[in-house]
């Protein structure tokens, strides 16, 4: 996969060009978030599987979500924490062209899944006469095997041509992490038609995704406004709170970085828009989908509870 005829056999990441008590500090900041986020997601995860009355498509979905979460922030911050306290910020083609396959796999899948789970609360709110018909195991397990296949193969020929571009230097990207654009830049070879393959397949899967949850919330919305009962509104509206946090972080942030011209904004900006992406919002998911959601927040309480009480026996 990777061409070993590359001048260039390591990159340099700049990330964050600080005094080294300033790395320091990051390194014991981001070793705090990376553990929480673990840690967070991993509840979720758990907490779903103990519940019974959590056993339903929508945290079936959550569930998938919660562990791209984890793979997510494992891709990047691992490797962030590992630069700030050492002296080489360095790292080999075939570890940075891994690394940006496995973060974007993990991204893109990520936001399919956020357009299957509009999906799921569409059919819930709107029909939800057939939601068990429809919203069955076998399609739950098809919808969220879609949501991987599409991230896996709609990031998987971009990042191909990538491994075989030469490299011959310079070998600094400006970066915390081996993103597409900056890597792409660094090639000695044309890169008009790989660019040009890039920016459709951001486009394409970000705003048919985006298309599709906003014509889903829509539904949704117009529904609800037919309902005479302002406690099912209040319900209805409660179970898609989360997901339409989350969603607009996501969407926002990711259409920034990959579909708004580099020229519009300087790349520091962007830098730093990725940076709450692919760390901050892999945090928040957990505790905006447990603040915010009912059923999660009495099946932690009822495990926590249950834990107490068999430690105390």
């Amino acid at each position: 996969m990777f061409n070993h005829s590359s001048v260039v056999t390591e990159f340099i990441l700049l990330g964050f060009p600080v005094v080294w008590e300033m790395d320091v500090l990051f390194f014991i900041v981001f070793l705090i978030i990376y553990v929480l986020t673990v840690s967070g997601n991993v509840t979720i995860i758990s907490v779903t599987l103990a519940d019974r009355r959590l056993h339903s498509p929508m945290y079936f979905f959550l569930c998938n979500l919660s562990f791209l979460d984890i793979m997510a922030a494992t891709a990047i911050v691992p490797k962030m924490m590992k630069d700030f306290i050492s002296l080489e910020k360095t790292v080999s083609v075939p570890g940075c062209i891994s690394q940006c396959y496995f973060y974007f796999f993990f991204g893109t899948t990520e936001v399919i899944l956020l357009a299957v789970m509009s999906l799921d609360r569409y059919v819930a709110i709107c029909i939800p006469l057939r939601y068990s018909a429809i919203m069955n195991t076998q399609m739950s397990l098809q919808l969220a095997l879609v949501s991987w296949a599409g991230g896996f193969f709609s990031v998987l020929s971009p990042v191909i041509i990538v491994s075989w571009l030469p490299f011959c230097g310079p070998n600094v990207i400006d970066h915390f992490f081996c993103d597409i654009e900056p890597l792409i830049k660094l090639s000695c070879a044309d890169t008009h038609v790989l660019e040009l393959v890039k920016f459709t397949q951001s486009t394409v899967v970000l705003l048919c995704s985006l298309l599709f949850t906003i014509l889903s919330y829509l539904s949704i919305i117009i529904t609800i406004l037919h309902i005479p009962s302002s406690s099912v509104w209040k319900k209805a509206f409660s179970t898609c709170a989360s997901h339409i946090t989350v969603a607009s972080i996501f969407y926002g942030s990711a259409i920034f970085m990959y579909i708004v011209p580099n020229k519009e904004f300087s790349f520091s900006l962007k830098k730093a828009v990725t940076l709450q992406t692919a760390v901050f919002t892999h945090l928040l998911n957990p505790f905006i989908y447990t603040l915010r959601n009912q059923q999660v927040r009495d099946a932690l309480r009822d495990t926590a509870s249950h834990i107490l009480s068999r430690l105390s026996e």
